[in-house]
């Protein structure tokens, strides 16, 4: 099968390759997936330049994040079949601890993000367990339907089960032209909250505030930390969002108020962030890491689509044009999820 690849950790331009490599074999309790698209994150790029804190099989095919049509079953699978249209989870779990068994497979000692210590979906098929395959909703596009899982599922973890938010919260979400953005600014308003976000190009402004946000900071001319104080009139934040890390964690704690919750579950700008102590104990704050979320909240949100969820899509690319739609990704001039078609 065509499949897009790397052989040795480095810089994608140098690494990626698009070629053959055998088409995946399932087990009894698998399902092979003919991909249709899929989107990117900057898991990718961490996984290509080696920073994932575990072994990548090799050769190793890239991606989390996929829809497409079941190709073939296996004999103990009956929750899809043949030909059914489906989206992949991308959280793969063992399945049967004390954490899986529960709801909560986030917390499976063995979780990890598909795509990083077993081949991703940035191919013509791909096999996952059968637990991980769920039905498109029929108004969603392949597409939209690739661009939603670990976006969502984060935001929705983040902010409906860690942080349990409210209608008439105000919620702080940093980076809110990104996927995870996007989608935060759109799960906040189905709750009735009222959303601040960040961004740092002035077009974007306006992309956000169409997706739902009620207020836009440009945080590269202006201080997020007095614009939030301006705009809640001293109030600060029921909850705050970041998914950036070292350079705007130490602020989001101070924009957080009394009792407040700050999430956290990125390090675009680096991981080693100085945090003041007594303005979490002095504040009463509740500090959530978040790591993806669980196949029950998958299955929770996944009925809002396409009426009221959707995930923004700023460009589709070709399978060939693979390197660009990753060029594009890290010059962040782009609004939501890129995403690439496999056919």
């Amino acid at each position: 099968m065509k499949a897009i690849y790397f052989e040795e950790h480095g810089n994608f331009n140098q690494i990626l390759k698009l070629g053959e490599l055998p088409e995946p074999k399932i087990e009894k309790d698998e399902v092979l997936i003919k991909v249709k698209a899929f989107s990117l994150n900057h898991l990718d790029i961490w996984i290509m330049e080696g920073k994932y804190p575990f072994p990548i099989p090799m050769p190793h095919i890239i991606a989390s994040d996929a829809s497409g049509i079941v190709e073939e079953v296996g004999e103990c699978v009956n929750n899809v079949k043949v030909g059914d249209e489906v989206i992949i989870f991308s959280g793969i779990s063992c399945g049967k601890c004390k954490a899986c068994i529960s709801g909560k497979d986030n917390l499976c000692p063995e979780y990890f993000p598909l795509g990083t210590k077993n081949q991703g979906v940035a191919g013509e098929y791909v096999k996952v367990p059968a637990r991980n395959v769920f039905k498109k909703p029929k108004d969603l596009s392949f597409e939209e339907a690739s661009a939603i899982c670990i976006t969502y599922t984060t935001m929705w973890h983040s902010l409906i089960t860690r942080a349990k938010i409210r209608a008439g919260d105000t919620i702080l979400i940093h980076g809110g032209a990104s996927g995870v953005g996007t989608a935060g600014i759109q799960i906040a308003k189905l709750f009735g909250a009222n959303v601040i976000t960040t961004v740092g190009d002035e077009w974007k402004a306006e992309k956000v505030e169409n997706i739902g946000a009620d207020f836009v900071i440009n945080y590269s001319k202006e201080d997020f930390v007095e614009k939030v104080k301006e705009i809640t009139d001293g109030n600060l934040c029921d909850v705050v969002v970041d998914h950036i890390g070292k350079a705007t964690f130490s602020k989001s704690i101070e924009v957080a108020k009394k009792g407040g919750k700050v999430i956290t579950f990125g390090t675009t700008t680096g991981a080693d962030a100085e945090i003041n102590l007594r303005a979490i104990f002095g504040k009463n704050l509740d500090i959530h890491g978040v790591f993806m979320g669980t196949r029950g909240e998958f299955i929770q949100f996944l009925k809002f689509f396409p009426e009221k969820l959707k995930p923004v899509i700023d460009e589709v690319f070709e399978f060939n044009d693979i390197k660009k739609a990753y060029e594009k990704m890290l010059s962040r001039q782009f609004v939501g999820k890129l995403v690439v078609k496999v056919d």
